[in-house]
């Protein structure tokens, strides 16, 4: 039947919310206070806001350039956990480990040498001189200390994303809990100087971000190492930092590709906001609330995503193609259906948004610009839901150069030359371009469907 086909029964959803919902609420929770974080820097001005915004920008290659490296060593240690083989997570994990180190060094390498022409790409439009002056002071003041935090940074994802392929994803979501509130309150301190505290602005935000990092990452390796029984390969970490030839090749084949994808396509998605701002600052601005806002209401399609990798990285270890093949349908579907659930409510909340931003620098002009962003990007979320699904069912079988043509390629192909040649050769509004980048996404759910059903992506590799 084709309701059995498309819909799994009540054990199977059970399921797949015991794995996403507590990744719906970490994301949720660390994107809410994200928002806040937007709205307290706003209160303070304008540029304050502008700088923390292109320095997270940038930031965001970095953190997509670490997901990448994790997941890669993740699709083995999802196969390994569906086999039960505690040594092969171990190793795996110490994968992570060293090229999350290798990346972290690199990373604050390149922003110390290159913060500023970084920055300036983000700051060529029309508008005030003075705003572009102060914008990237504060992007500049911000970038320096959140180098602090990547270390720890990259190294929570190491524990967090091992817990998930175990199963286990509610520890990764209390860490994540505590160091939001250890963030959220840092804020409220030092950005204003509450409690007799400097009022420190823009420094005091980075701070209270650095410090949350190292309070996730206290909790992760605690938690871990803490309760052996829960987590066999724990006590096997350390015991050694060898990992076999084999598997550092198997690893590297696969997860260098999913690096590259994740930082193609980071840097894809930098590359067209910043043309977004070639025409107007006031873009940079109403971006910055659009898509803080977006990150919020699409943590549900996103963490499924992530649940999708783990369910069917555990089936396809498991010897259980079958499954794995069934299950793909189902995932998808729920997936795309909790998108449009997602557009619904999103819509509802955008027109009332930007009026949370009282400050003097945000004009009418700036708040109408970011409700029609928000809109748009809503009207897009089943698309994204979709696409988002089918690249995590590629990515569970290791088809990381399929999924490298499916994600980046696509990014540098099709997303930034439209939105190039819209803005540089096109006199249409911003908006409808806006429109046009998001509305070609469409293509590549009929390519993700296409690829989902010839089935390539079904096989062990553990």
């Amino acid at each position: 039947m084709l309701r059995n086909k498309l819909f799994g029964d009540r054990a199977f959803y059970k399921y797949v919310l015991a794995l996403s919902v507590p990744m719906m609420i970490q994301n949720g929770i660390t994107h809410l206070v994200s928002m806040l974080d937007n709205l307290m820097i706003g209160i303070v001005g304008k540029v304050e806001m502008n700088g923390v915004y292109i320095a997270n920008q940038l930031l965001f290659v970095f953190n997509l350039c670490i997901f990448g490296a994790v997941a890669g060593a993740g699709i083995f240690g999802a196969q390994f956990a569906g086999q039960k083989n505690h040594q092969g997570i171990a190793q795996a994990m110490r994968f992570k480990i060293y090229i999350c180190t290798i990346l972290t060094i690199l990373g604050i390498g390149v922003f110390l040498l290159w913060d500023e022409p970084l920055i300036v790409l983000y700051l060529q439009g029309e508008g005030d001189p003075s705003v572009t002056v102060n914008s990237l002071s504060n992007a500049q003041e911000y970038l320096q200390i959140m180098l602090i935090g990547l270390p720890a940074f990259a190294l929570s994802q190491c524990y967090a994303g091992t817990l998930r392929e175990t199963g286990r994803t509610t520890p990764p979501m209390v860490a994540g809990i505590v160091a939001v509130a250890v963030n959220l309150i840092g804020n409220g301190i030092l950005i204003y100087g509450l409690l007799g505290a400097p009022a420190l602005g823009v420094k005091g935000a980075a701070i209270a971000t650095v410090l949350s990092r190292f309070v996730e990452l206290a909790i992760l390796v605690i938690w871990t190492h803490a309760n052996p029984e829960k987590n066999p390969f724990a006590a096997l970490l350390y015991r050694s930092f060898r990992i076999p030839l084999r598997l550092v090749g198997q690893i590297l084949l696969r997860g260098l590709p999913l690096m590259l994808n994740e930082a193609a396509w980071s840097v894809g998605l930098v590359a067209l906001n910043r043309q977004y701002t070639i025409r107007d600052l006031d873009v940079v601005s109403a971006n910055s609330i659009a898509q803080i806002f977006w990150n919020v209401f699409s943590v549900s399609f996103m963490a499924v995503g992530v649940t999708v990798g783990i369910i069917l990285g555990q089936k396809l270890g498991d010897g259980d193609k079958k499954g794995a093949k069934e299950d793909s349908v189902r995932l998808i579907v729920f997936s795309t259906l909790l998108g449009v659930g997602v557009t619904l409510v999103y819509c509802a909340f955008a027109p009332f948004i930007p009026h949370l931003y009282q400050g003097e620098d945000f004009t009418p002009a700036i708040r109408q610009l970011a409700t029609q962003m928000m809109i748009v990007g809503a009207l897009s979320m089943p698309i994204d839901a979709f696409a988002h699904a089918t690249y995590f069912t590629l990515r569970s079988g290791g088809q990381v150069f399929i999924t490298l043509l499916f994600d980046s390629v696509y990014m540098w192909v099709i997303n930034v030359p439209v939105a190039f040649l819209l803005m540089e050769y096109t006199t249409l509004p911003f908006l409808v371009v806006y429109a046009i980048c998001h509305a070609v996404n469409i293509f590549k759910c009929f390519l993700g469907a296409w690829l989902v059903k010839k089935g390539i992506w079904i096989r062990t590799i553990v």
